[in-house]
Parts: structure tokens; sequence; C-alpha cells
């Protein structure tokens, strides 16, 4: 029993690290040949799984159908960052088109993943949709719903538009002698500025409306839902600050954007249904 108790700790203060160290080692390391980082990946990613199944994901095989239905939430919310960690070997975006172009496969994949990231996170955040409904409350799991309906698909598109279109771009670009821009390119760029912020904006809403949903339930404890709430709505607020806004708040609001961030509020929320679960 002990035993168990400590494996359960381990595993879940190892999920709860994963976002933090990833962005770290991303933002601090660079991009790493992927020789090196995808075997590293593969068993960070088992180990992930291991940690989630630990913790509560076991549950999925139990006879208690609340308790399966809780942990199947759990583990698609918990998917998107197995995948996303995988980022950290990648490094952050190139910091000019010449650079994009040399590790355009990369940058394709990374893309591609997080339409799949994406995805698994709709999956997730649907059946919690259904299953708090279940339990009686429909307002915020409604509004959450339908935000997440809204989003995804403006998620993808915008996925779509920074693995294939800006490659393609960016390829033209460097094997012209030209330096400008053509006219089209700016008009087109903004367009999807102003998608990105919307999705992102809704995820975020998703989130605190799921949270809101959960603390009316019971699912997880009150000072916890609000803290996720809190977070969300700050990140909504944030995302769509305009460019003009001062140094840290650009910084800030830039740092929220990033497509990865929206799905760290869900993951910690998956990670304590787990718990919760697991129990």
């Amino acid at each position: 029993m002990q035993a168990n108790l400590s494996a359960r700790r381990i595993s879940q203060i190892y999920l709860m690290l994963v976002p933090f160290l990833g962005l770290v080692i991303a933002f601090a390391l660079g991009h790493s040949n992927y020789k090196i980082y995808l075997p590293i990946w593969l068993l960070h990613a088992c180990l992930m799984l291991l940690a989630a199944w630990t913790l509560g994901g076991h549950r999925i095989q139990g006879q208690d159908a609340d308790k399966k239905r809780i942990a199947t939430i759990g583990l698609f919310l918990i998917m998107p960052w197995v995948l996303i960690s995988i980022f950290a070997g990648m490094g952050p975006l190139p910091a000019n088109a010449a650079e994009w172009v040399a590790t355009a496969t990369e940058q394709q994949a990374r893309y591609y993943i997080l339409m799949i990231v994406g995805i698994l996170a709709s999956c997730g955040f649907m059946l919690l949709k259904e299953y708090v409904k279940a339990q009686g409350e429909h307002l915020y799991s409604v509004l959450g719903g339908t935000a997440v309906i809204i989003a995804i698909p403006l998620f993808i598109v915008n996925m779509a538009f920074w693995g294939s279109y800006l490659t393609e771009s960016y390829r033209l670009f460097t094997s012209s002698a030209s330096a400008a821009r053509p006219d089209w390119y700016q008009p087109v760029r903004a367009l999807f500025e102003s998608i990105s912020i919307v999705e992102v904006a809704l995820l975020y809403l998703a989130t605190a409306a799921f949270a809101a949903s959960l603390k009316r339930t019971g699912m997880l404890r009150p000072a916890a839902c609000t803290v996720y709430m809190v977070l969300s709505v700050g990140g909504c607020v944030v995302c769509a600050l305009p460019a003009s806004a001062p140094g840290p708040l650009a910084i800030a609001s830039f740092a929220v954007s990033i497509p990865a961030m929206p799905f760290i509020m869900p993951y910690l929320m998956a990670i304590n249904l787990l718990r919760r679960v697991g129990n």
C-alpha cells in the first residue's frame, strides 16, 4: 500500500513538472539533432504514459463506470502534452526565413503534431462536457463546449497556415534574390494573427468554463479550480493585447499565445482528475 502511494506521488510530481521543464529546455538549449532528441522523447513519452496510468489511468480497466469515465477524460487531456513534449528537442521557432527553411521538415512536423494535439484536447473537453452535464452542471459545460467547438477548427487552420503556408512562403523568399515581400504576404499574415488571437482566447475561456463546471460539481477542490479559472481568464485577456502594448505586456502576450500554452491548464486539471480517481 505504501509503495503504491509513493509511486502515485512520484508520478504526479513527474507529470506536473513536464510542461515547465519542457519550456525551459526548449528555450535554454535551443534546437537539437533529431537523432538525439527523438530517442529521449520516446523514453519520456513512455514514462509519461506510465505515470498517468499509475496515477489513475488504470481505472479505465475497473468496474466502476464513473471512475472509468473520469480516467478516460484525464488520459485524453494528458495526451496532448505527451506529444508537445517533443518540442523540447526542437527548440523555439527559427529566428528567420533561412533558418526556418533549413529545418522545414521539423517545422512542418511541429504543426502537424499540434493539429493532433488540438483533436485530442477537443475529445477530452467533449467527454468532460458530457460527464459534468450528467452530474447536473449545464451552464458552464455548454459554454466551455461551445468555445471548444469554435476554437479547435480555427486552431487547426492556424496550425496548417504555420506549417504549410509559411514554410512554402519562406522557401520562395529564400530562393529569391529580392528581400522585398509580395503585397499579399502581410495582409494574409495579419489575417492569421487575428485568427490566432481568437482561437487562443477561446481555448483559455473554455478552460475557465470547465474549471467552473468542475468546481460546481465538486470534482476538484474549489481553490484549485479558482486558480485555473483566474489564470485562464488572465491568459485570454493578455493574448488579446495589441502589439503596441508596453514591453513586458507584449512579451507576456507572446508567451501565452504560444500554441502549446493554452493546453497547460487542461493538462494540470487532468492530473488532478487522475489523482482523484486513483485514490
